[in-house]
């Protein structure tokens, strides 16, 4: 049978980040075949390896984190380490670190040593508030970013305090903008001369780059735009609504079309045919009123009888799913979502599948996440970048199949 080929196979990348935005980048580049060294403390790894809940000592996170990489320990604050680092930068094509800004040049391992070192190297610099400006040498944290970015005010109910999202997804944002940069960086390289060059990405601008019409309309209208709760502010009607039993499920009447289908389905013909209401900006100033009339309705019926109906009616409608949800999907298992896989000491665990799903060089799990050190003398006792262990072209059908 035909191995599928690796989109990023030969790639060579060094991960010094910690946490979470460094290293989501890393794993996205190690799900697709790139050959992630990462480089932890002597001293406990990556504190990433004891977050949130543990199994015999070691985050279930680290699992999904840390898929597909190779750990090498290592102190880089002495010149032992930094030479070990130097060594593997000076083969390496990307090089990730999301340590506060001057950290890596107090280590002598600052972009202009490391691109002197080796010109072809692509090096991303994740951080807070970016590389330059006032706030640079500030410690930024996904909350922080996303706070800035405009995020955190957006997201409550009117009048109350603001939440945060649930995860860190400030982190996320700017592990991606990194991947992409890192993939636009090489795509230069491979046209445009040969060179690498610096990456900075800093997390208020990741979460910033995604707030829409945010700054446009203050600049044109002065419109600061507030917390909406679970509406979309001015979008109408969308919104999550009431059902019997305590349920709340989530409507897309929106488009032109899909309103009139809506509003027919909860028997309000009168709301269907009023011309004021044909487009968006009439139903937007009217979204009280729309918002009652389904809730009136949804409110009387389960979420079951809700979502069948309009579901027939053809107008996106859906639960609030929890992991429980998820775990049992027919979706997430038929686009292997939910991927039945092992620890590296055997112990089976289901973790988060691969994506983007590419048709010809898809994603795949080539090992499980490493111990501390335990590629040390693999990575650093020869002369070069060692080539990966042949096991990890191959990985077991039953451990990286979906479940």
């Amino acid at each position: 049978m035909h191995k599928p080929q690796d989109a990023l196979q030969g790639l060579k990348v060094l991960e010094l980040g910690q946490l979470i935005a460094g290293p989501f980048a890393g794993k996205t580049l190690a799900d697709f075949g790139a050959d992630v060294i990462k480089i932890e403390p002597v001293e406990g790894g990556d504190p990433l390896r004891k977050w949130r809940l543990l199994r015999e000592g070691t985050s279930v996170w680290w699992e999904v984190q840390s898929r597909n990489k190779r750990s090498v320990a290592l102190d880089l604050r002495s010149a032992q380490g930094q030479a070990a680092v130097r060594a593997l930068a000076a083969e390496a094509d990307v090089l990730i670190e999301n340590f506060k800004p001057g950290t890596m040049e107090q280590w002598g391992l600052g972009w202009e040593a490391l691109h002197a070192l080796n010109p072809k190297l692509v090096m991303l610099r994740i951080s807070g508030f970016g590389q330059s400006g006032p706030y640079a040498g500030k410690p930024g944290f996904g909350v922080l970013g996303e706070a800035m970015g405009g995020l955190r005010h957006l997201t409550a109910e009117p009048g109350r305090v603001p939440v945060r999202v649930g995860v860190s997804i400030g982190d996320t944002l700017a592990a991606l903008h990194g991947v992409i940069g890192v993939l636009l960086a090489l795509r230069h390289r491979e046209v445009g001369g040969g060179e690498g060059q610096m990456i900075d990405v800093a997390l208020y601008e990741s979460v910033f780059n995604v707030m829409e019409s945010l700054l446009p309309e203050y600049d044109a209208f002065g419109a600061v735009r507030g917390p909406a709760g679970s509406a979309l502010p001015g979008i109408a009607p969308s919104n999550a609504y009431p059902c019997a039993g305590g349920a709340y499920v989530l409507v897309g009447g929106n488009g032109d079309g899909i309103f009139r289908r809506l509003m027919r389905a909860i028997g309000r013909a009168d709301l269907e045919t009023d011309p004021a209401l044909a487009q968006n900006d009439g139903r937007v100033r009217r979204v009280a009123e729309i918002d009652a009339a389904i809730a009136a309705w949804t409110s009387a019926r389960t979420i079951e009888d809700v979502i069948a109906a309009l579901e027939a009616a053809a107008v996106p409608v859906g639960r609030i799913y929890t992991v429980a949800d998820i775990a049992a999907d027919p979706q997430y298992l038929a686009r292997g979502m939910v991927v039945q896989t092992a620890d590296i000491d055997g112990r089976p665990l289901k973790v988060p599948g691969i994506v983007p799903k590419l048709g010809s060089t898809p994603g795949r799990l080539h090992h499980p996440a490493p111990r501390l050190g335990q590629d040390n003398d693999a990575v650093l006792g020869g002369g070069g970048w060692p080539a990966r262990a042949a096991n990890d072209e191959a990985p077991d059908d039953k451990t990286a199949g979906p479940g």
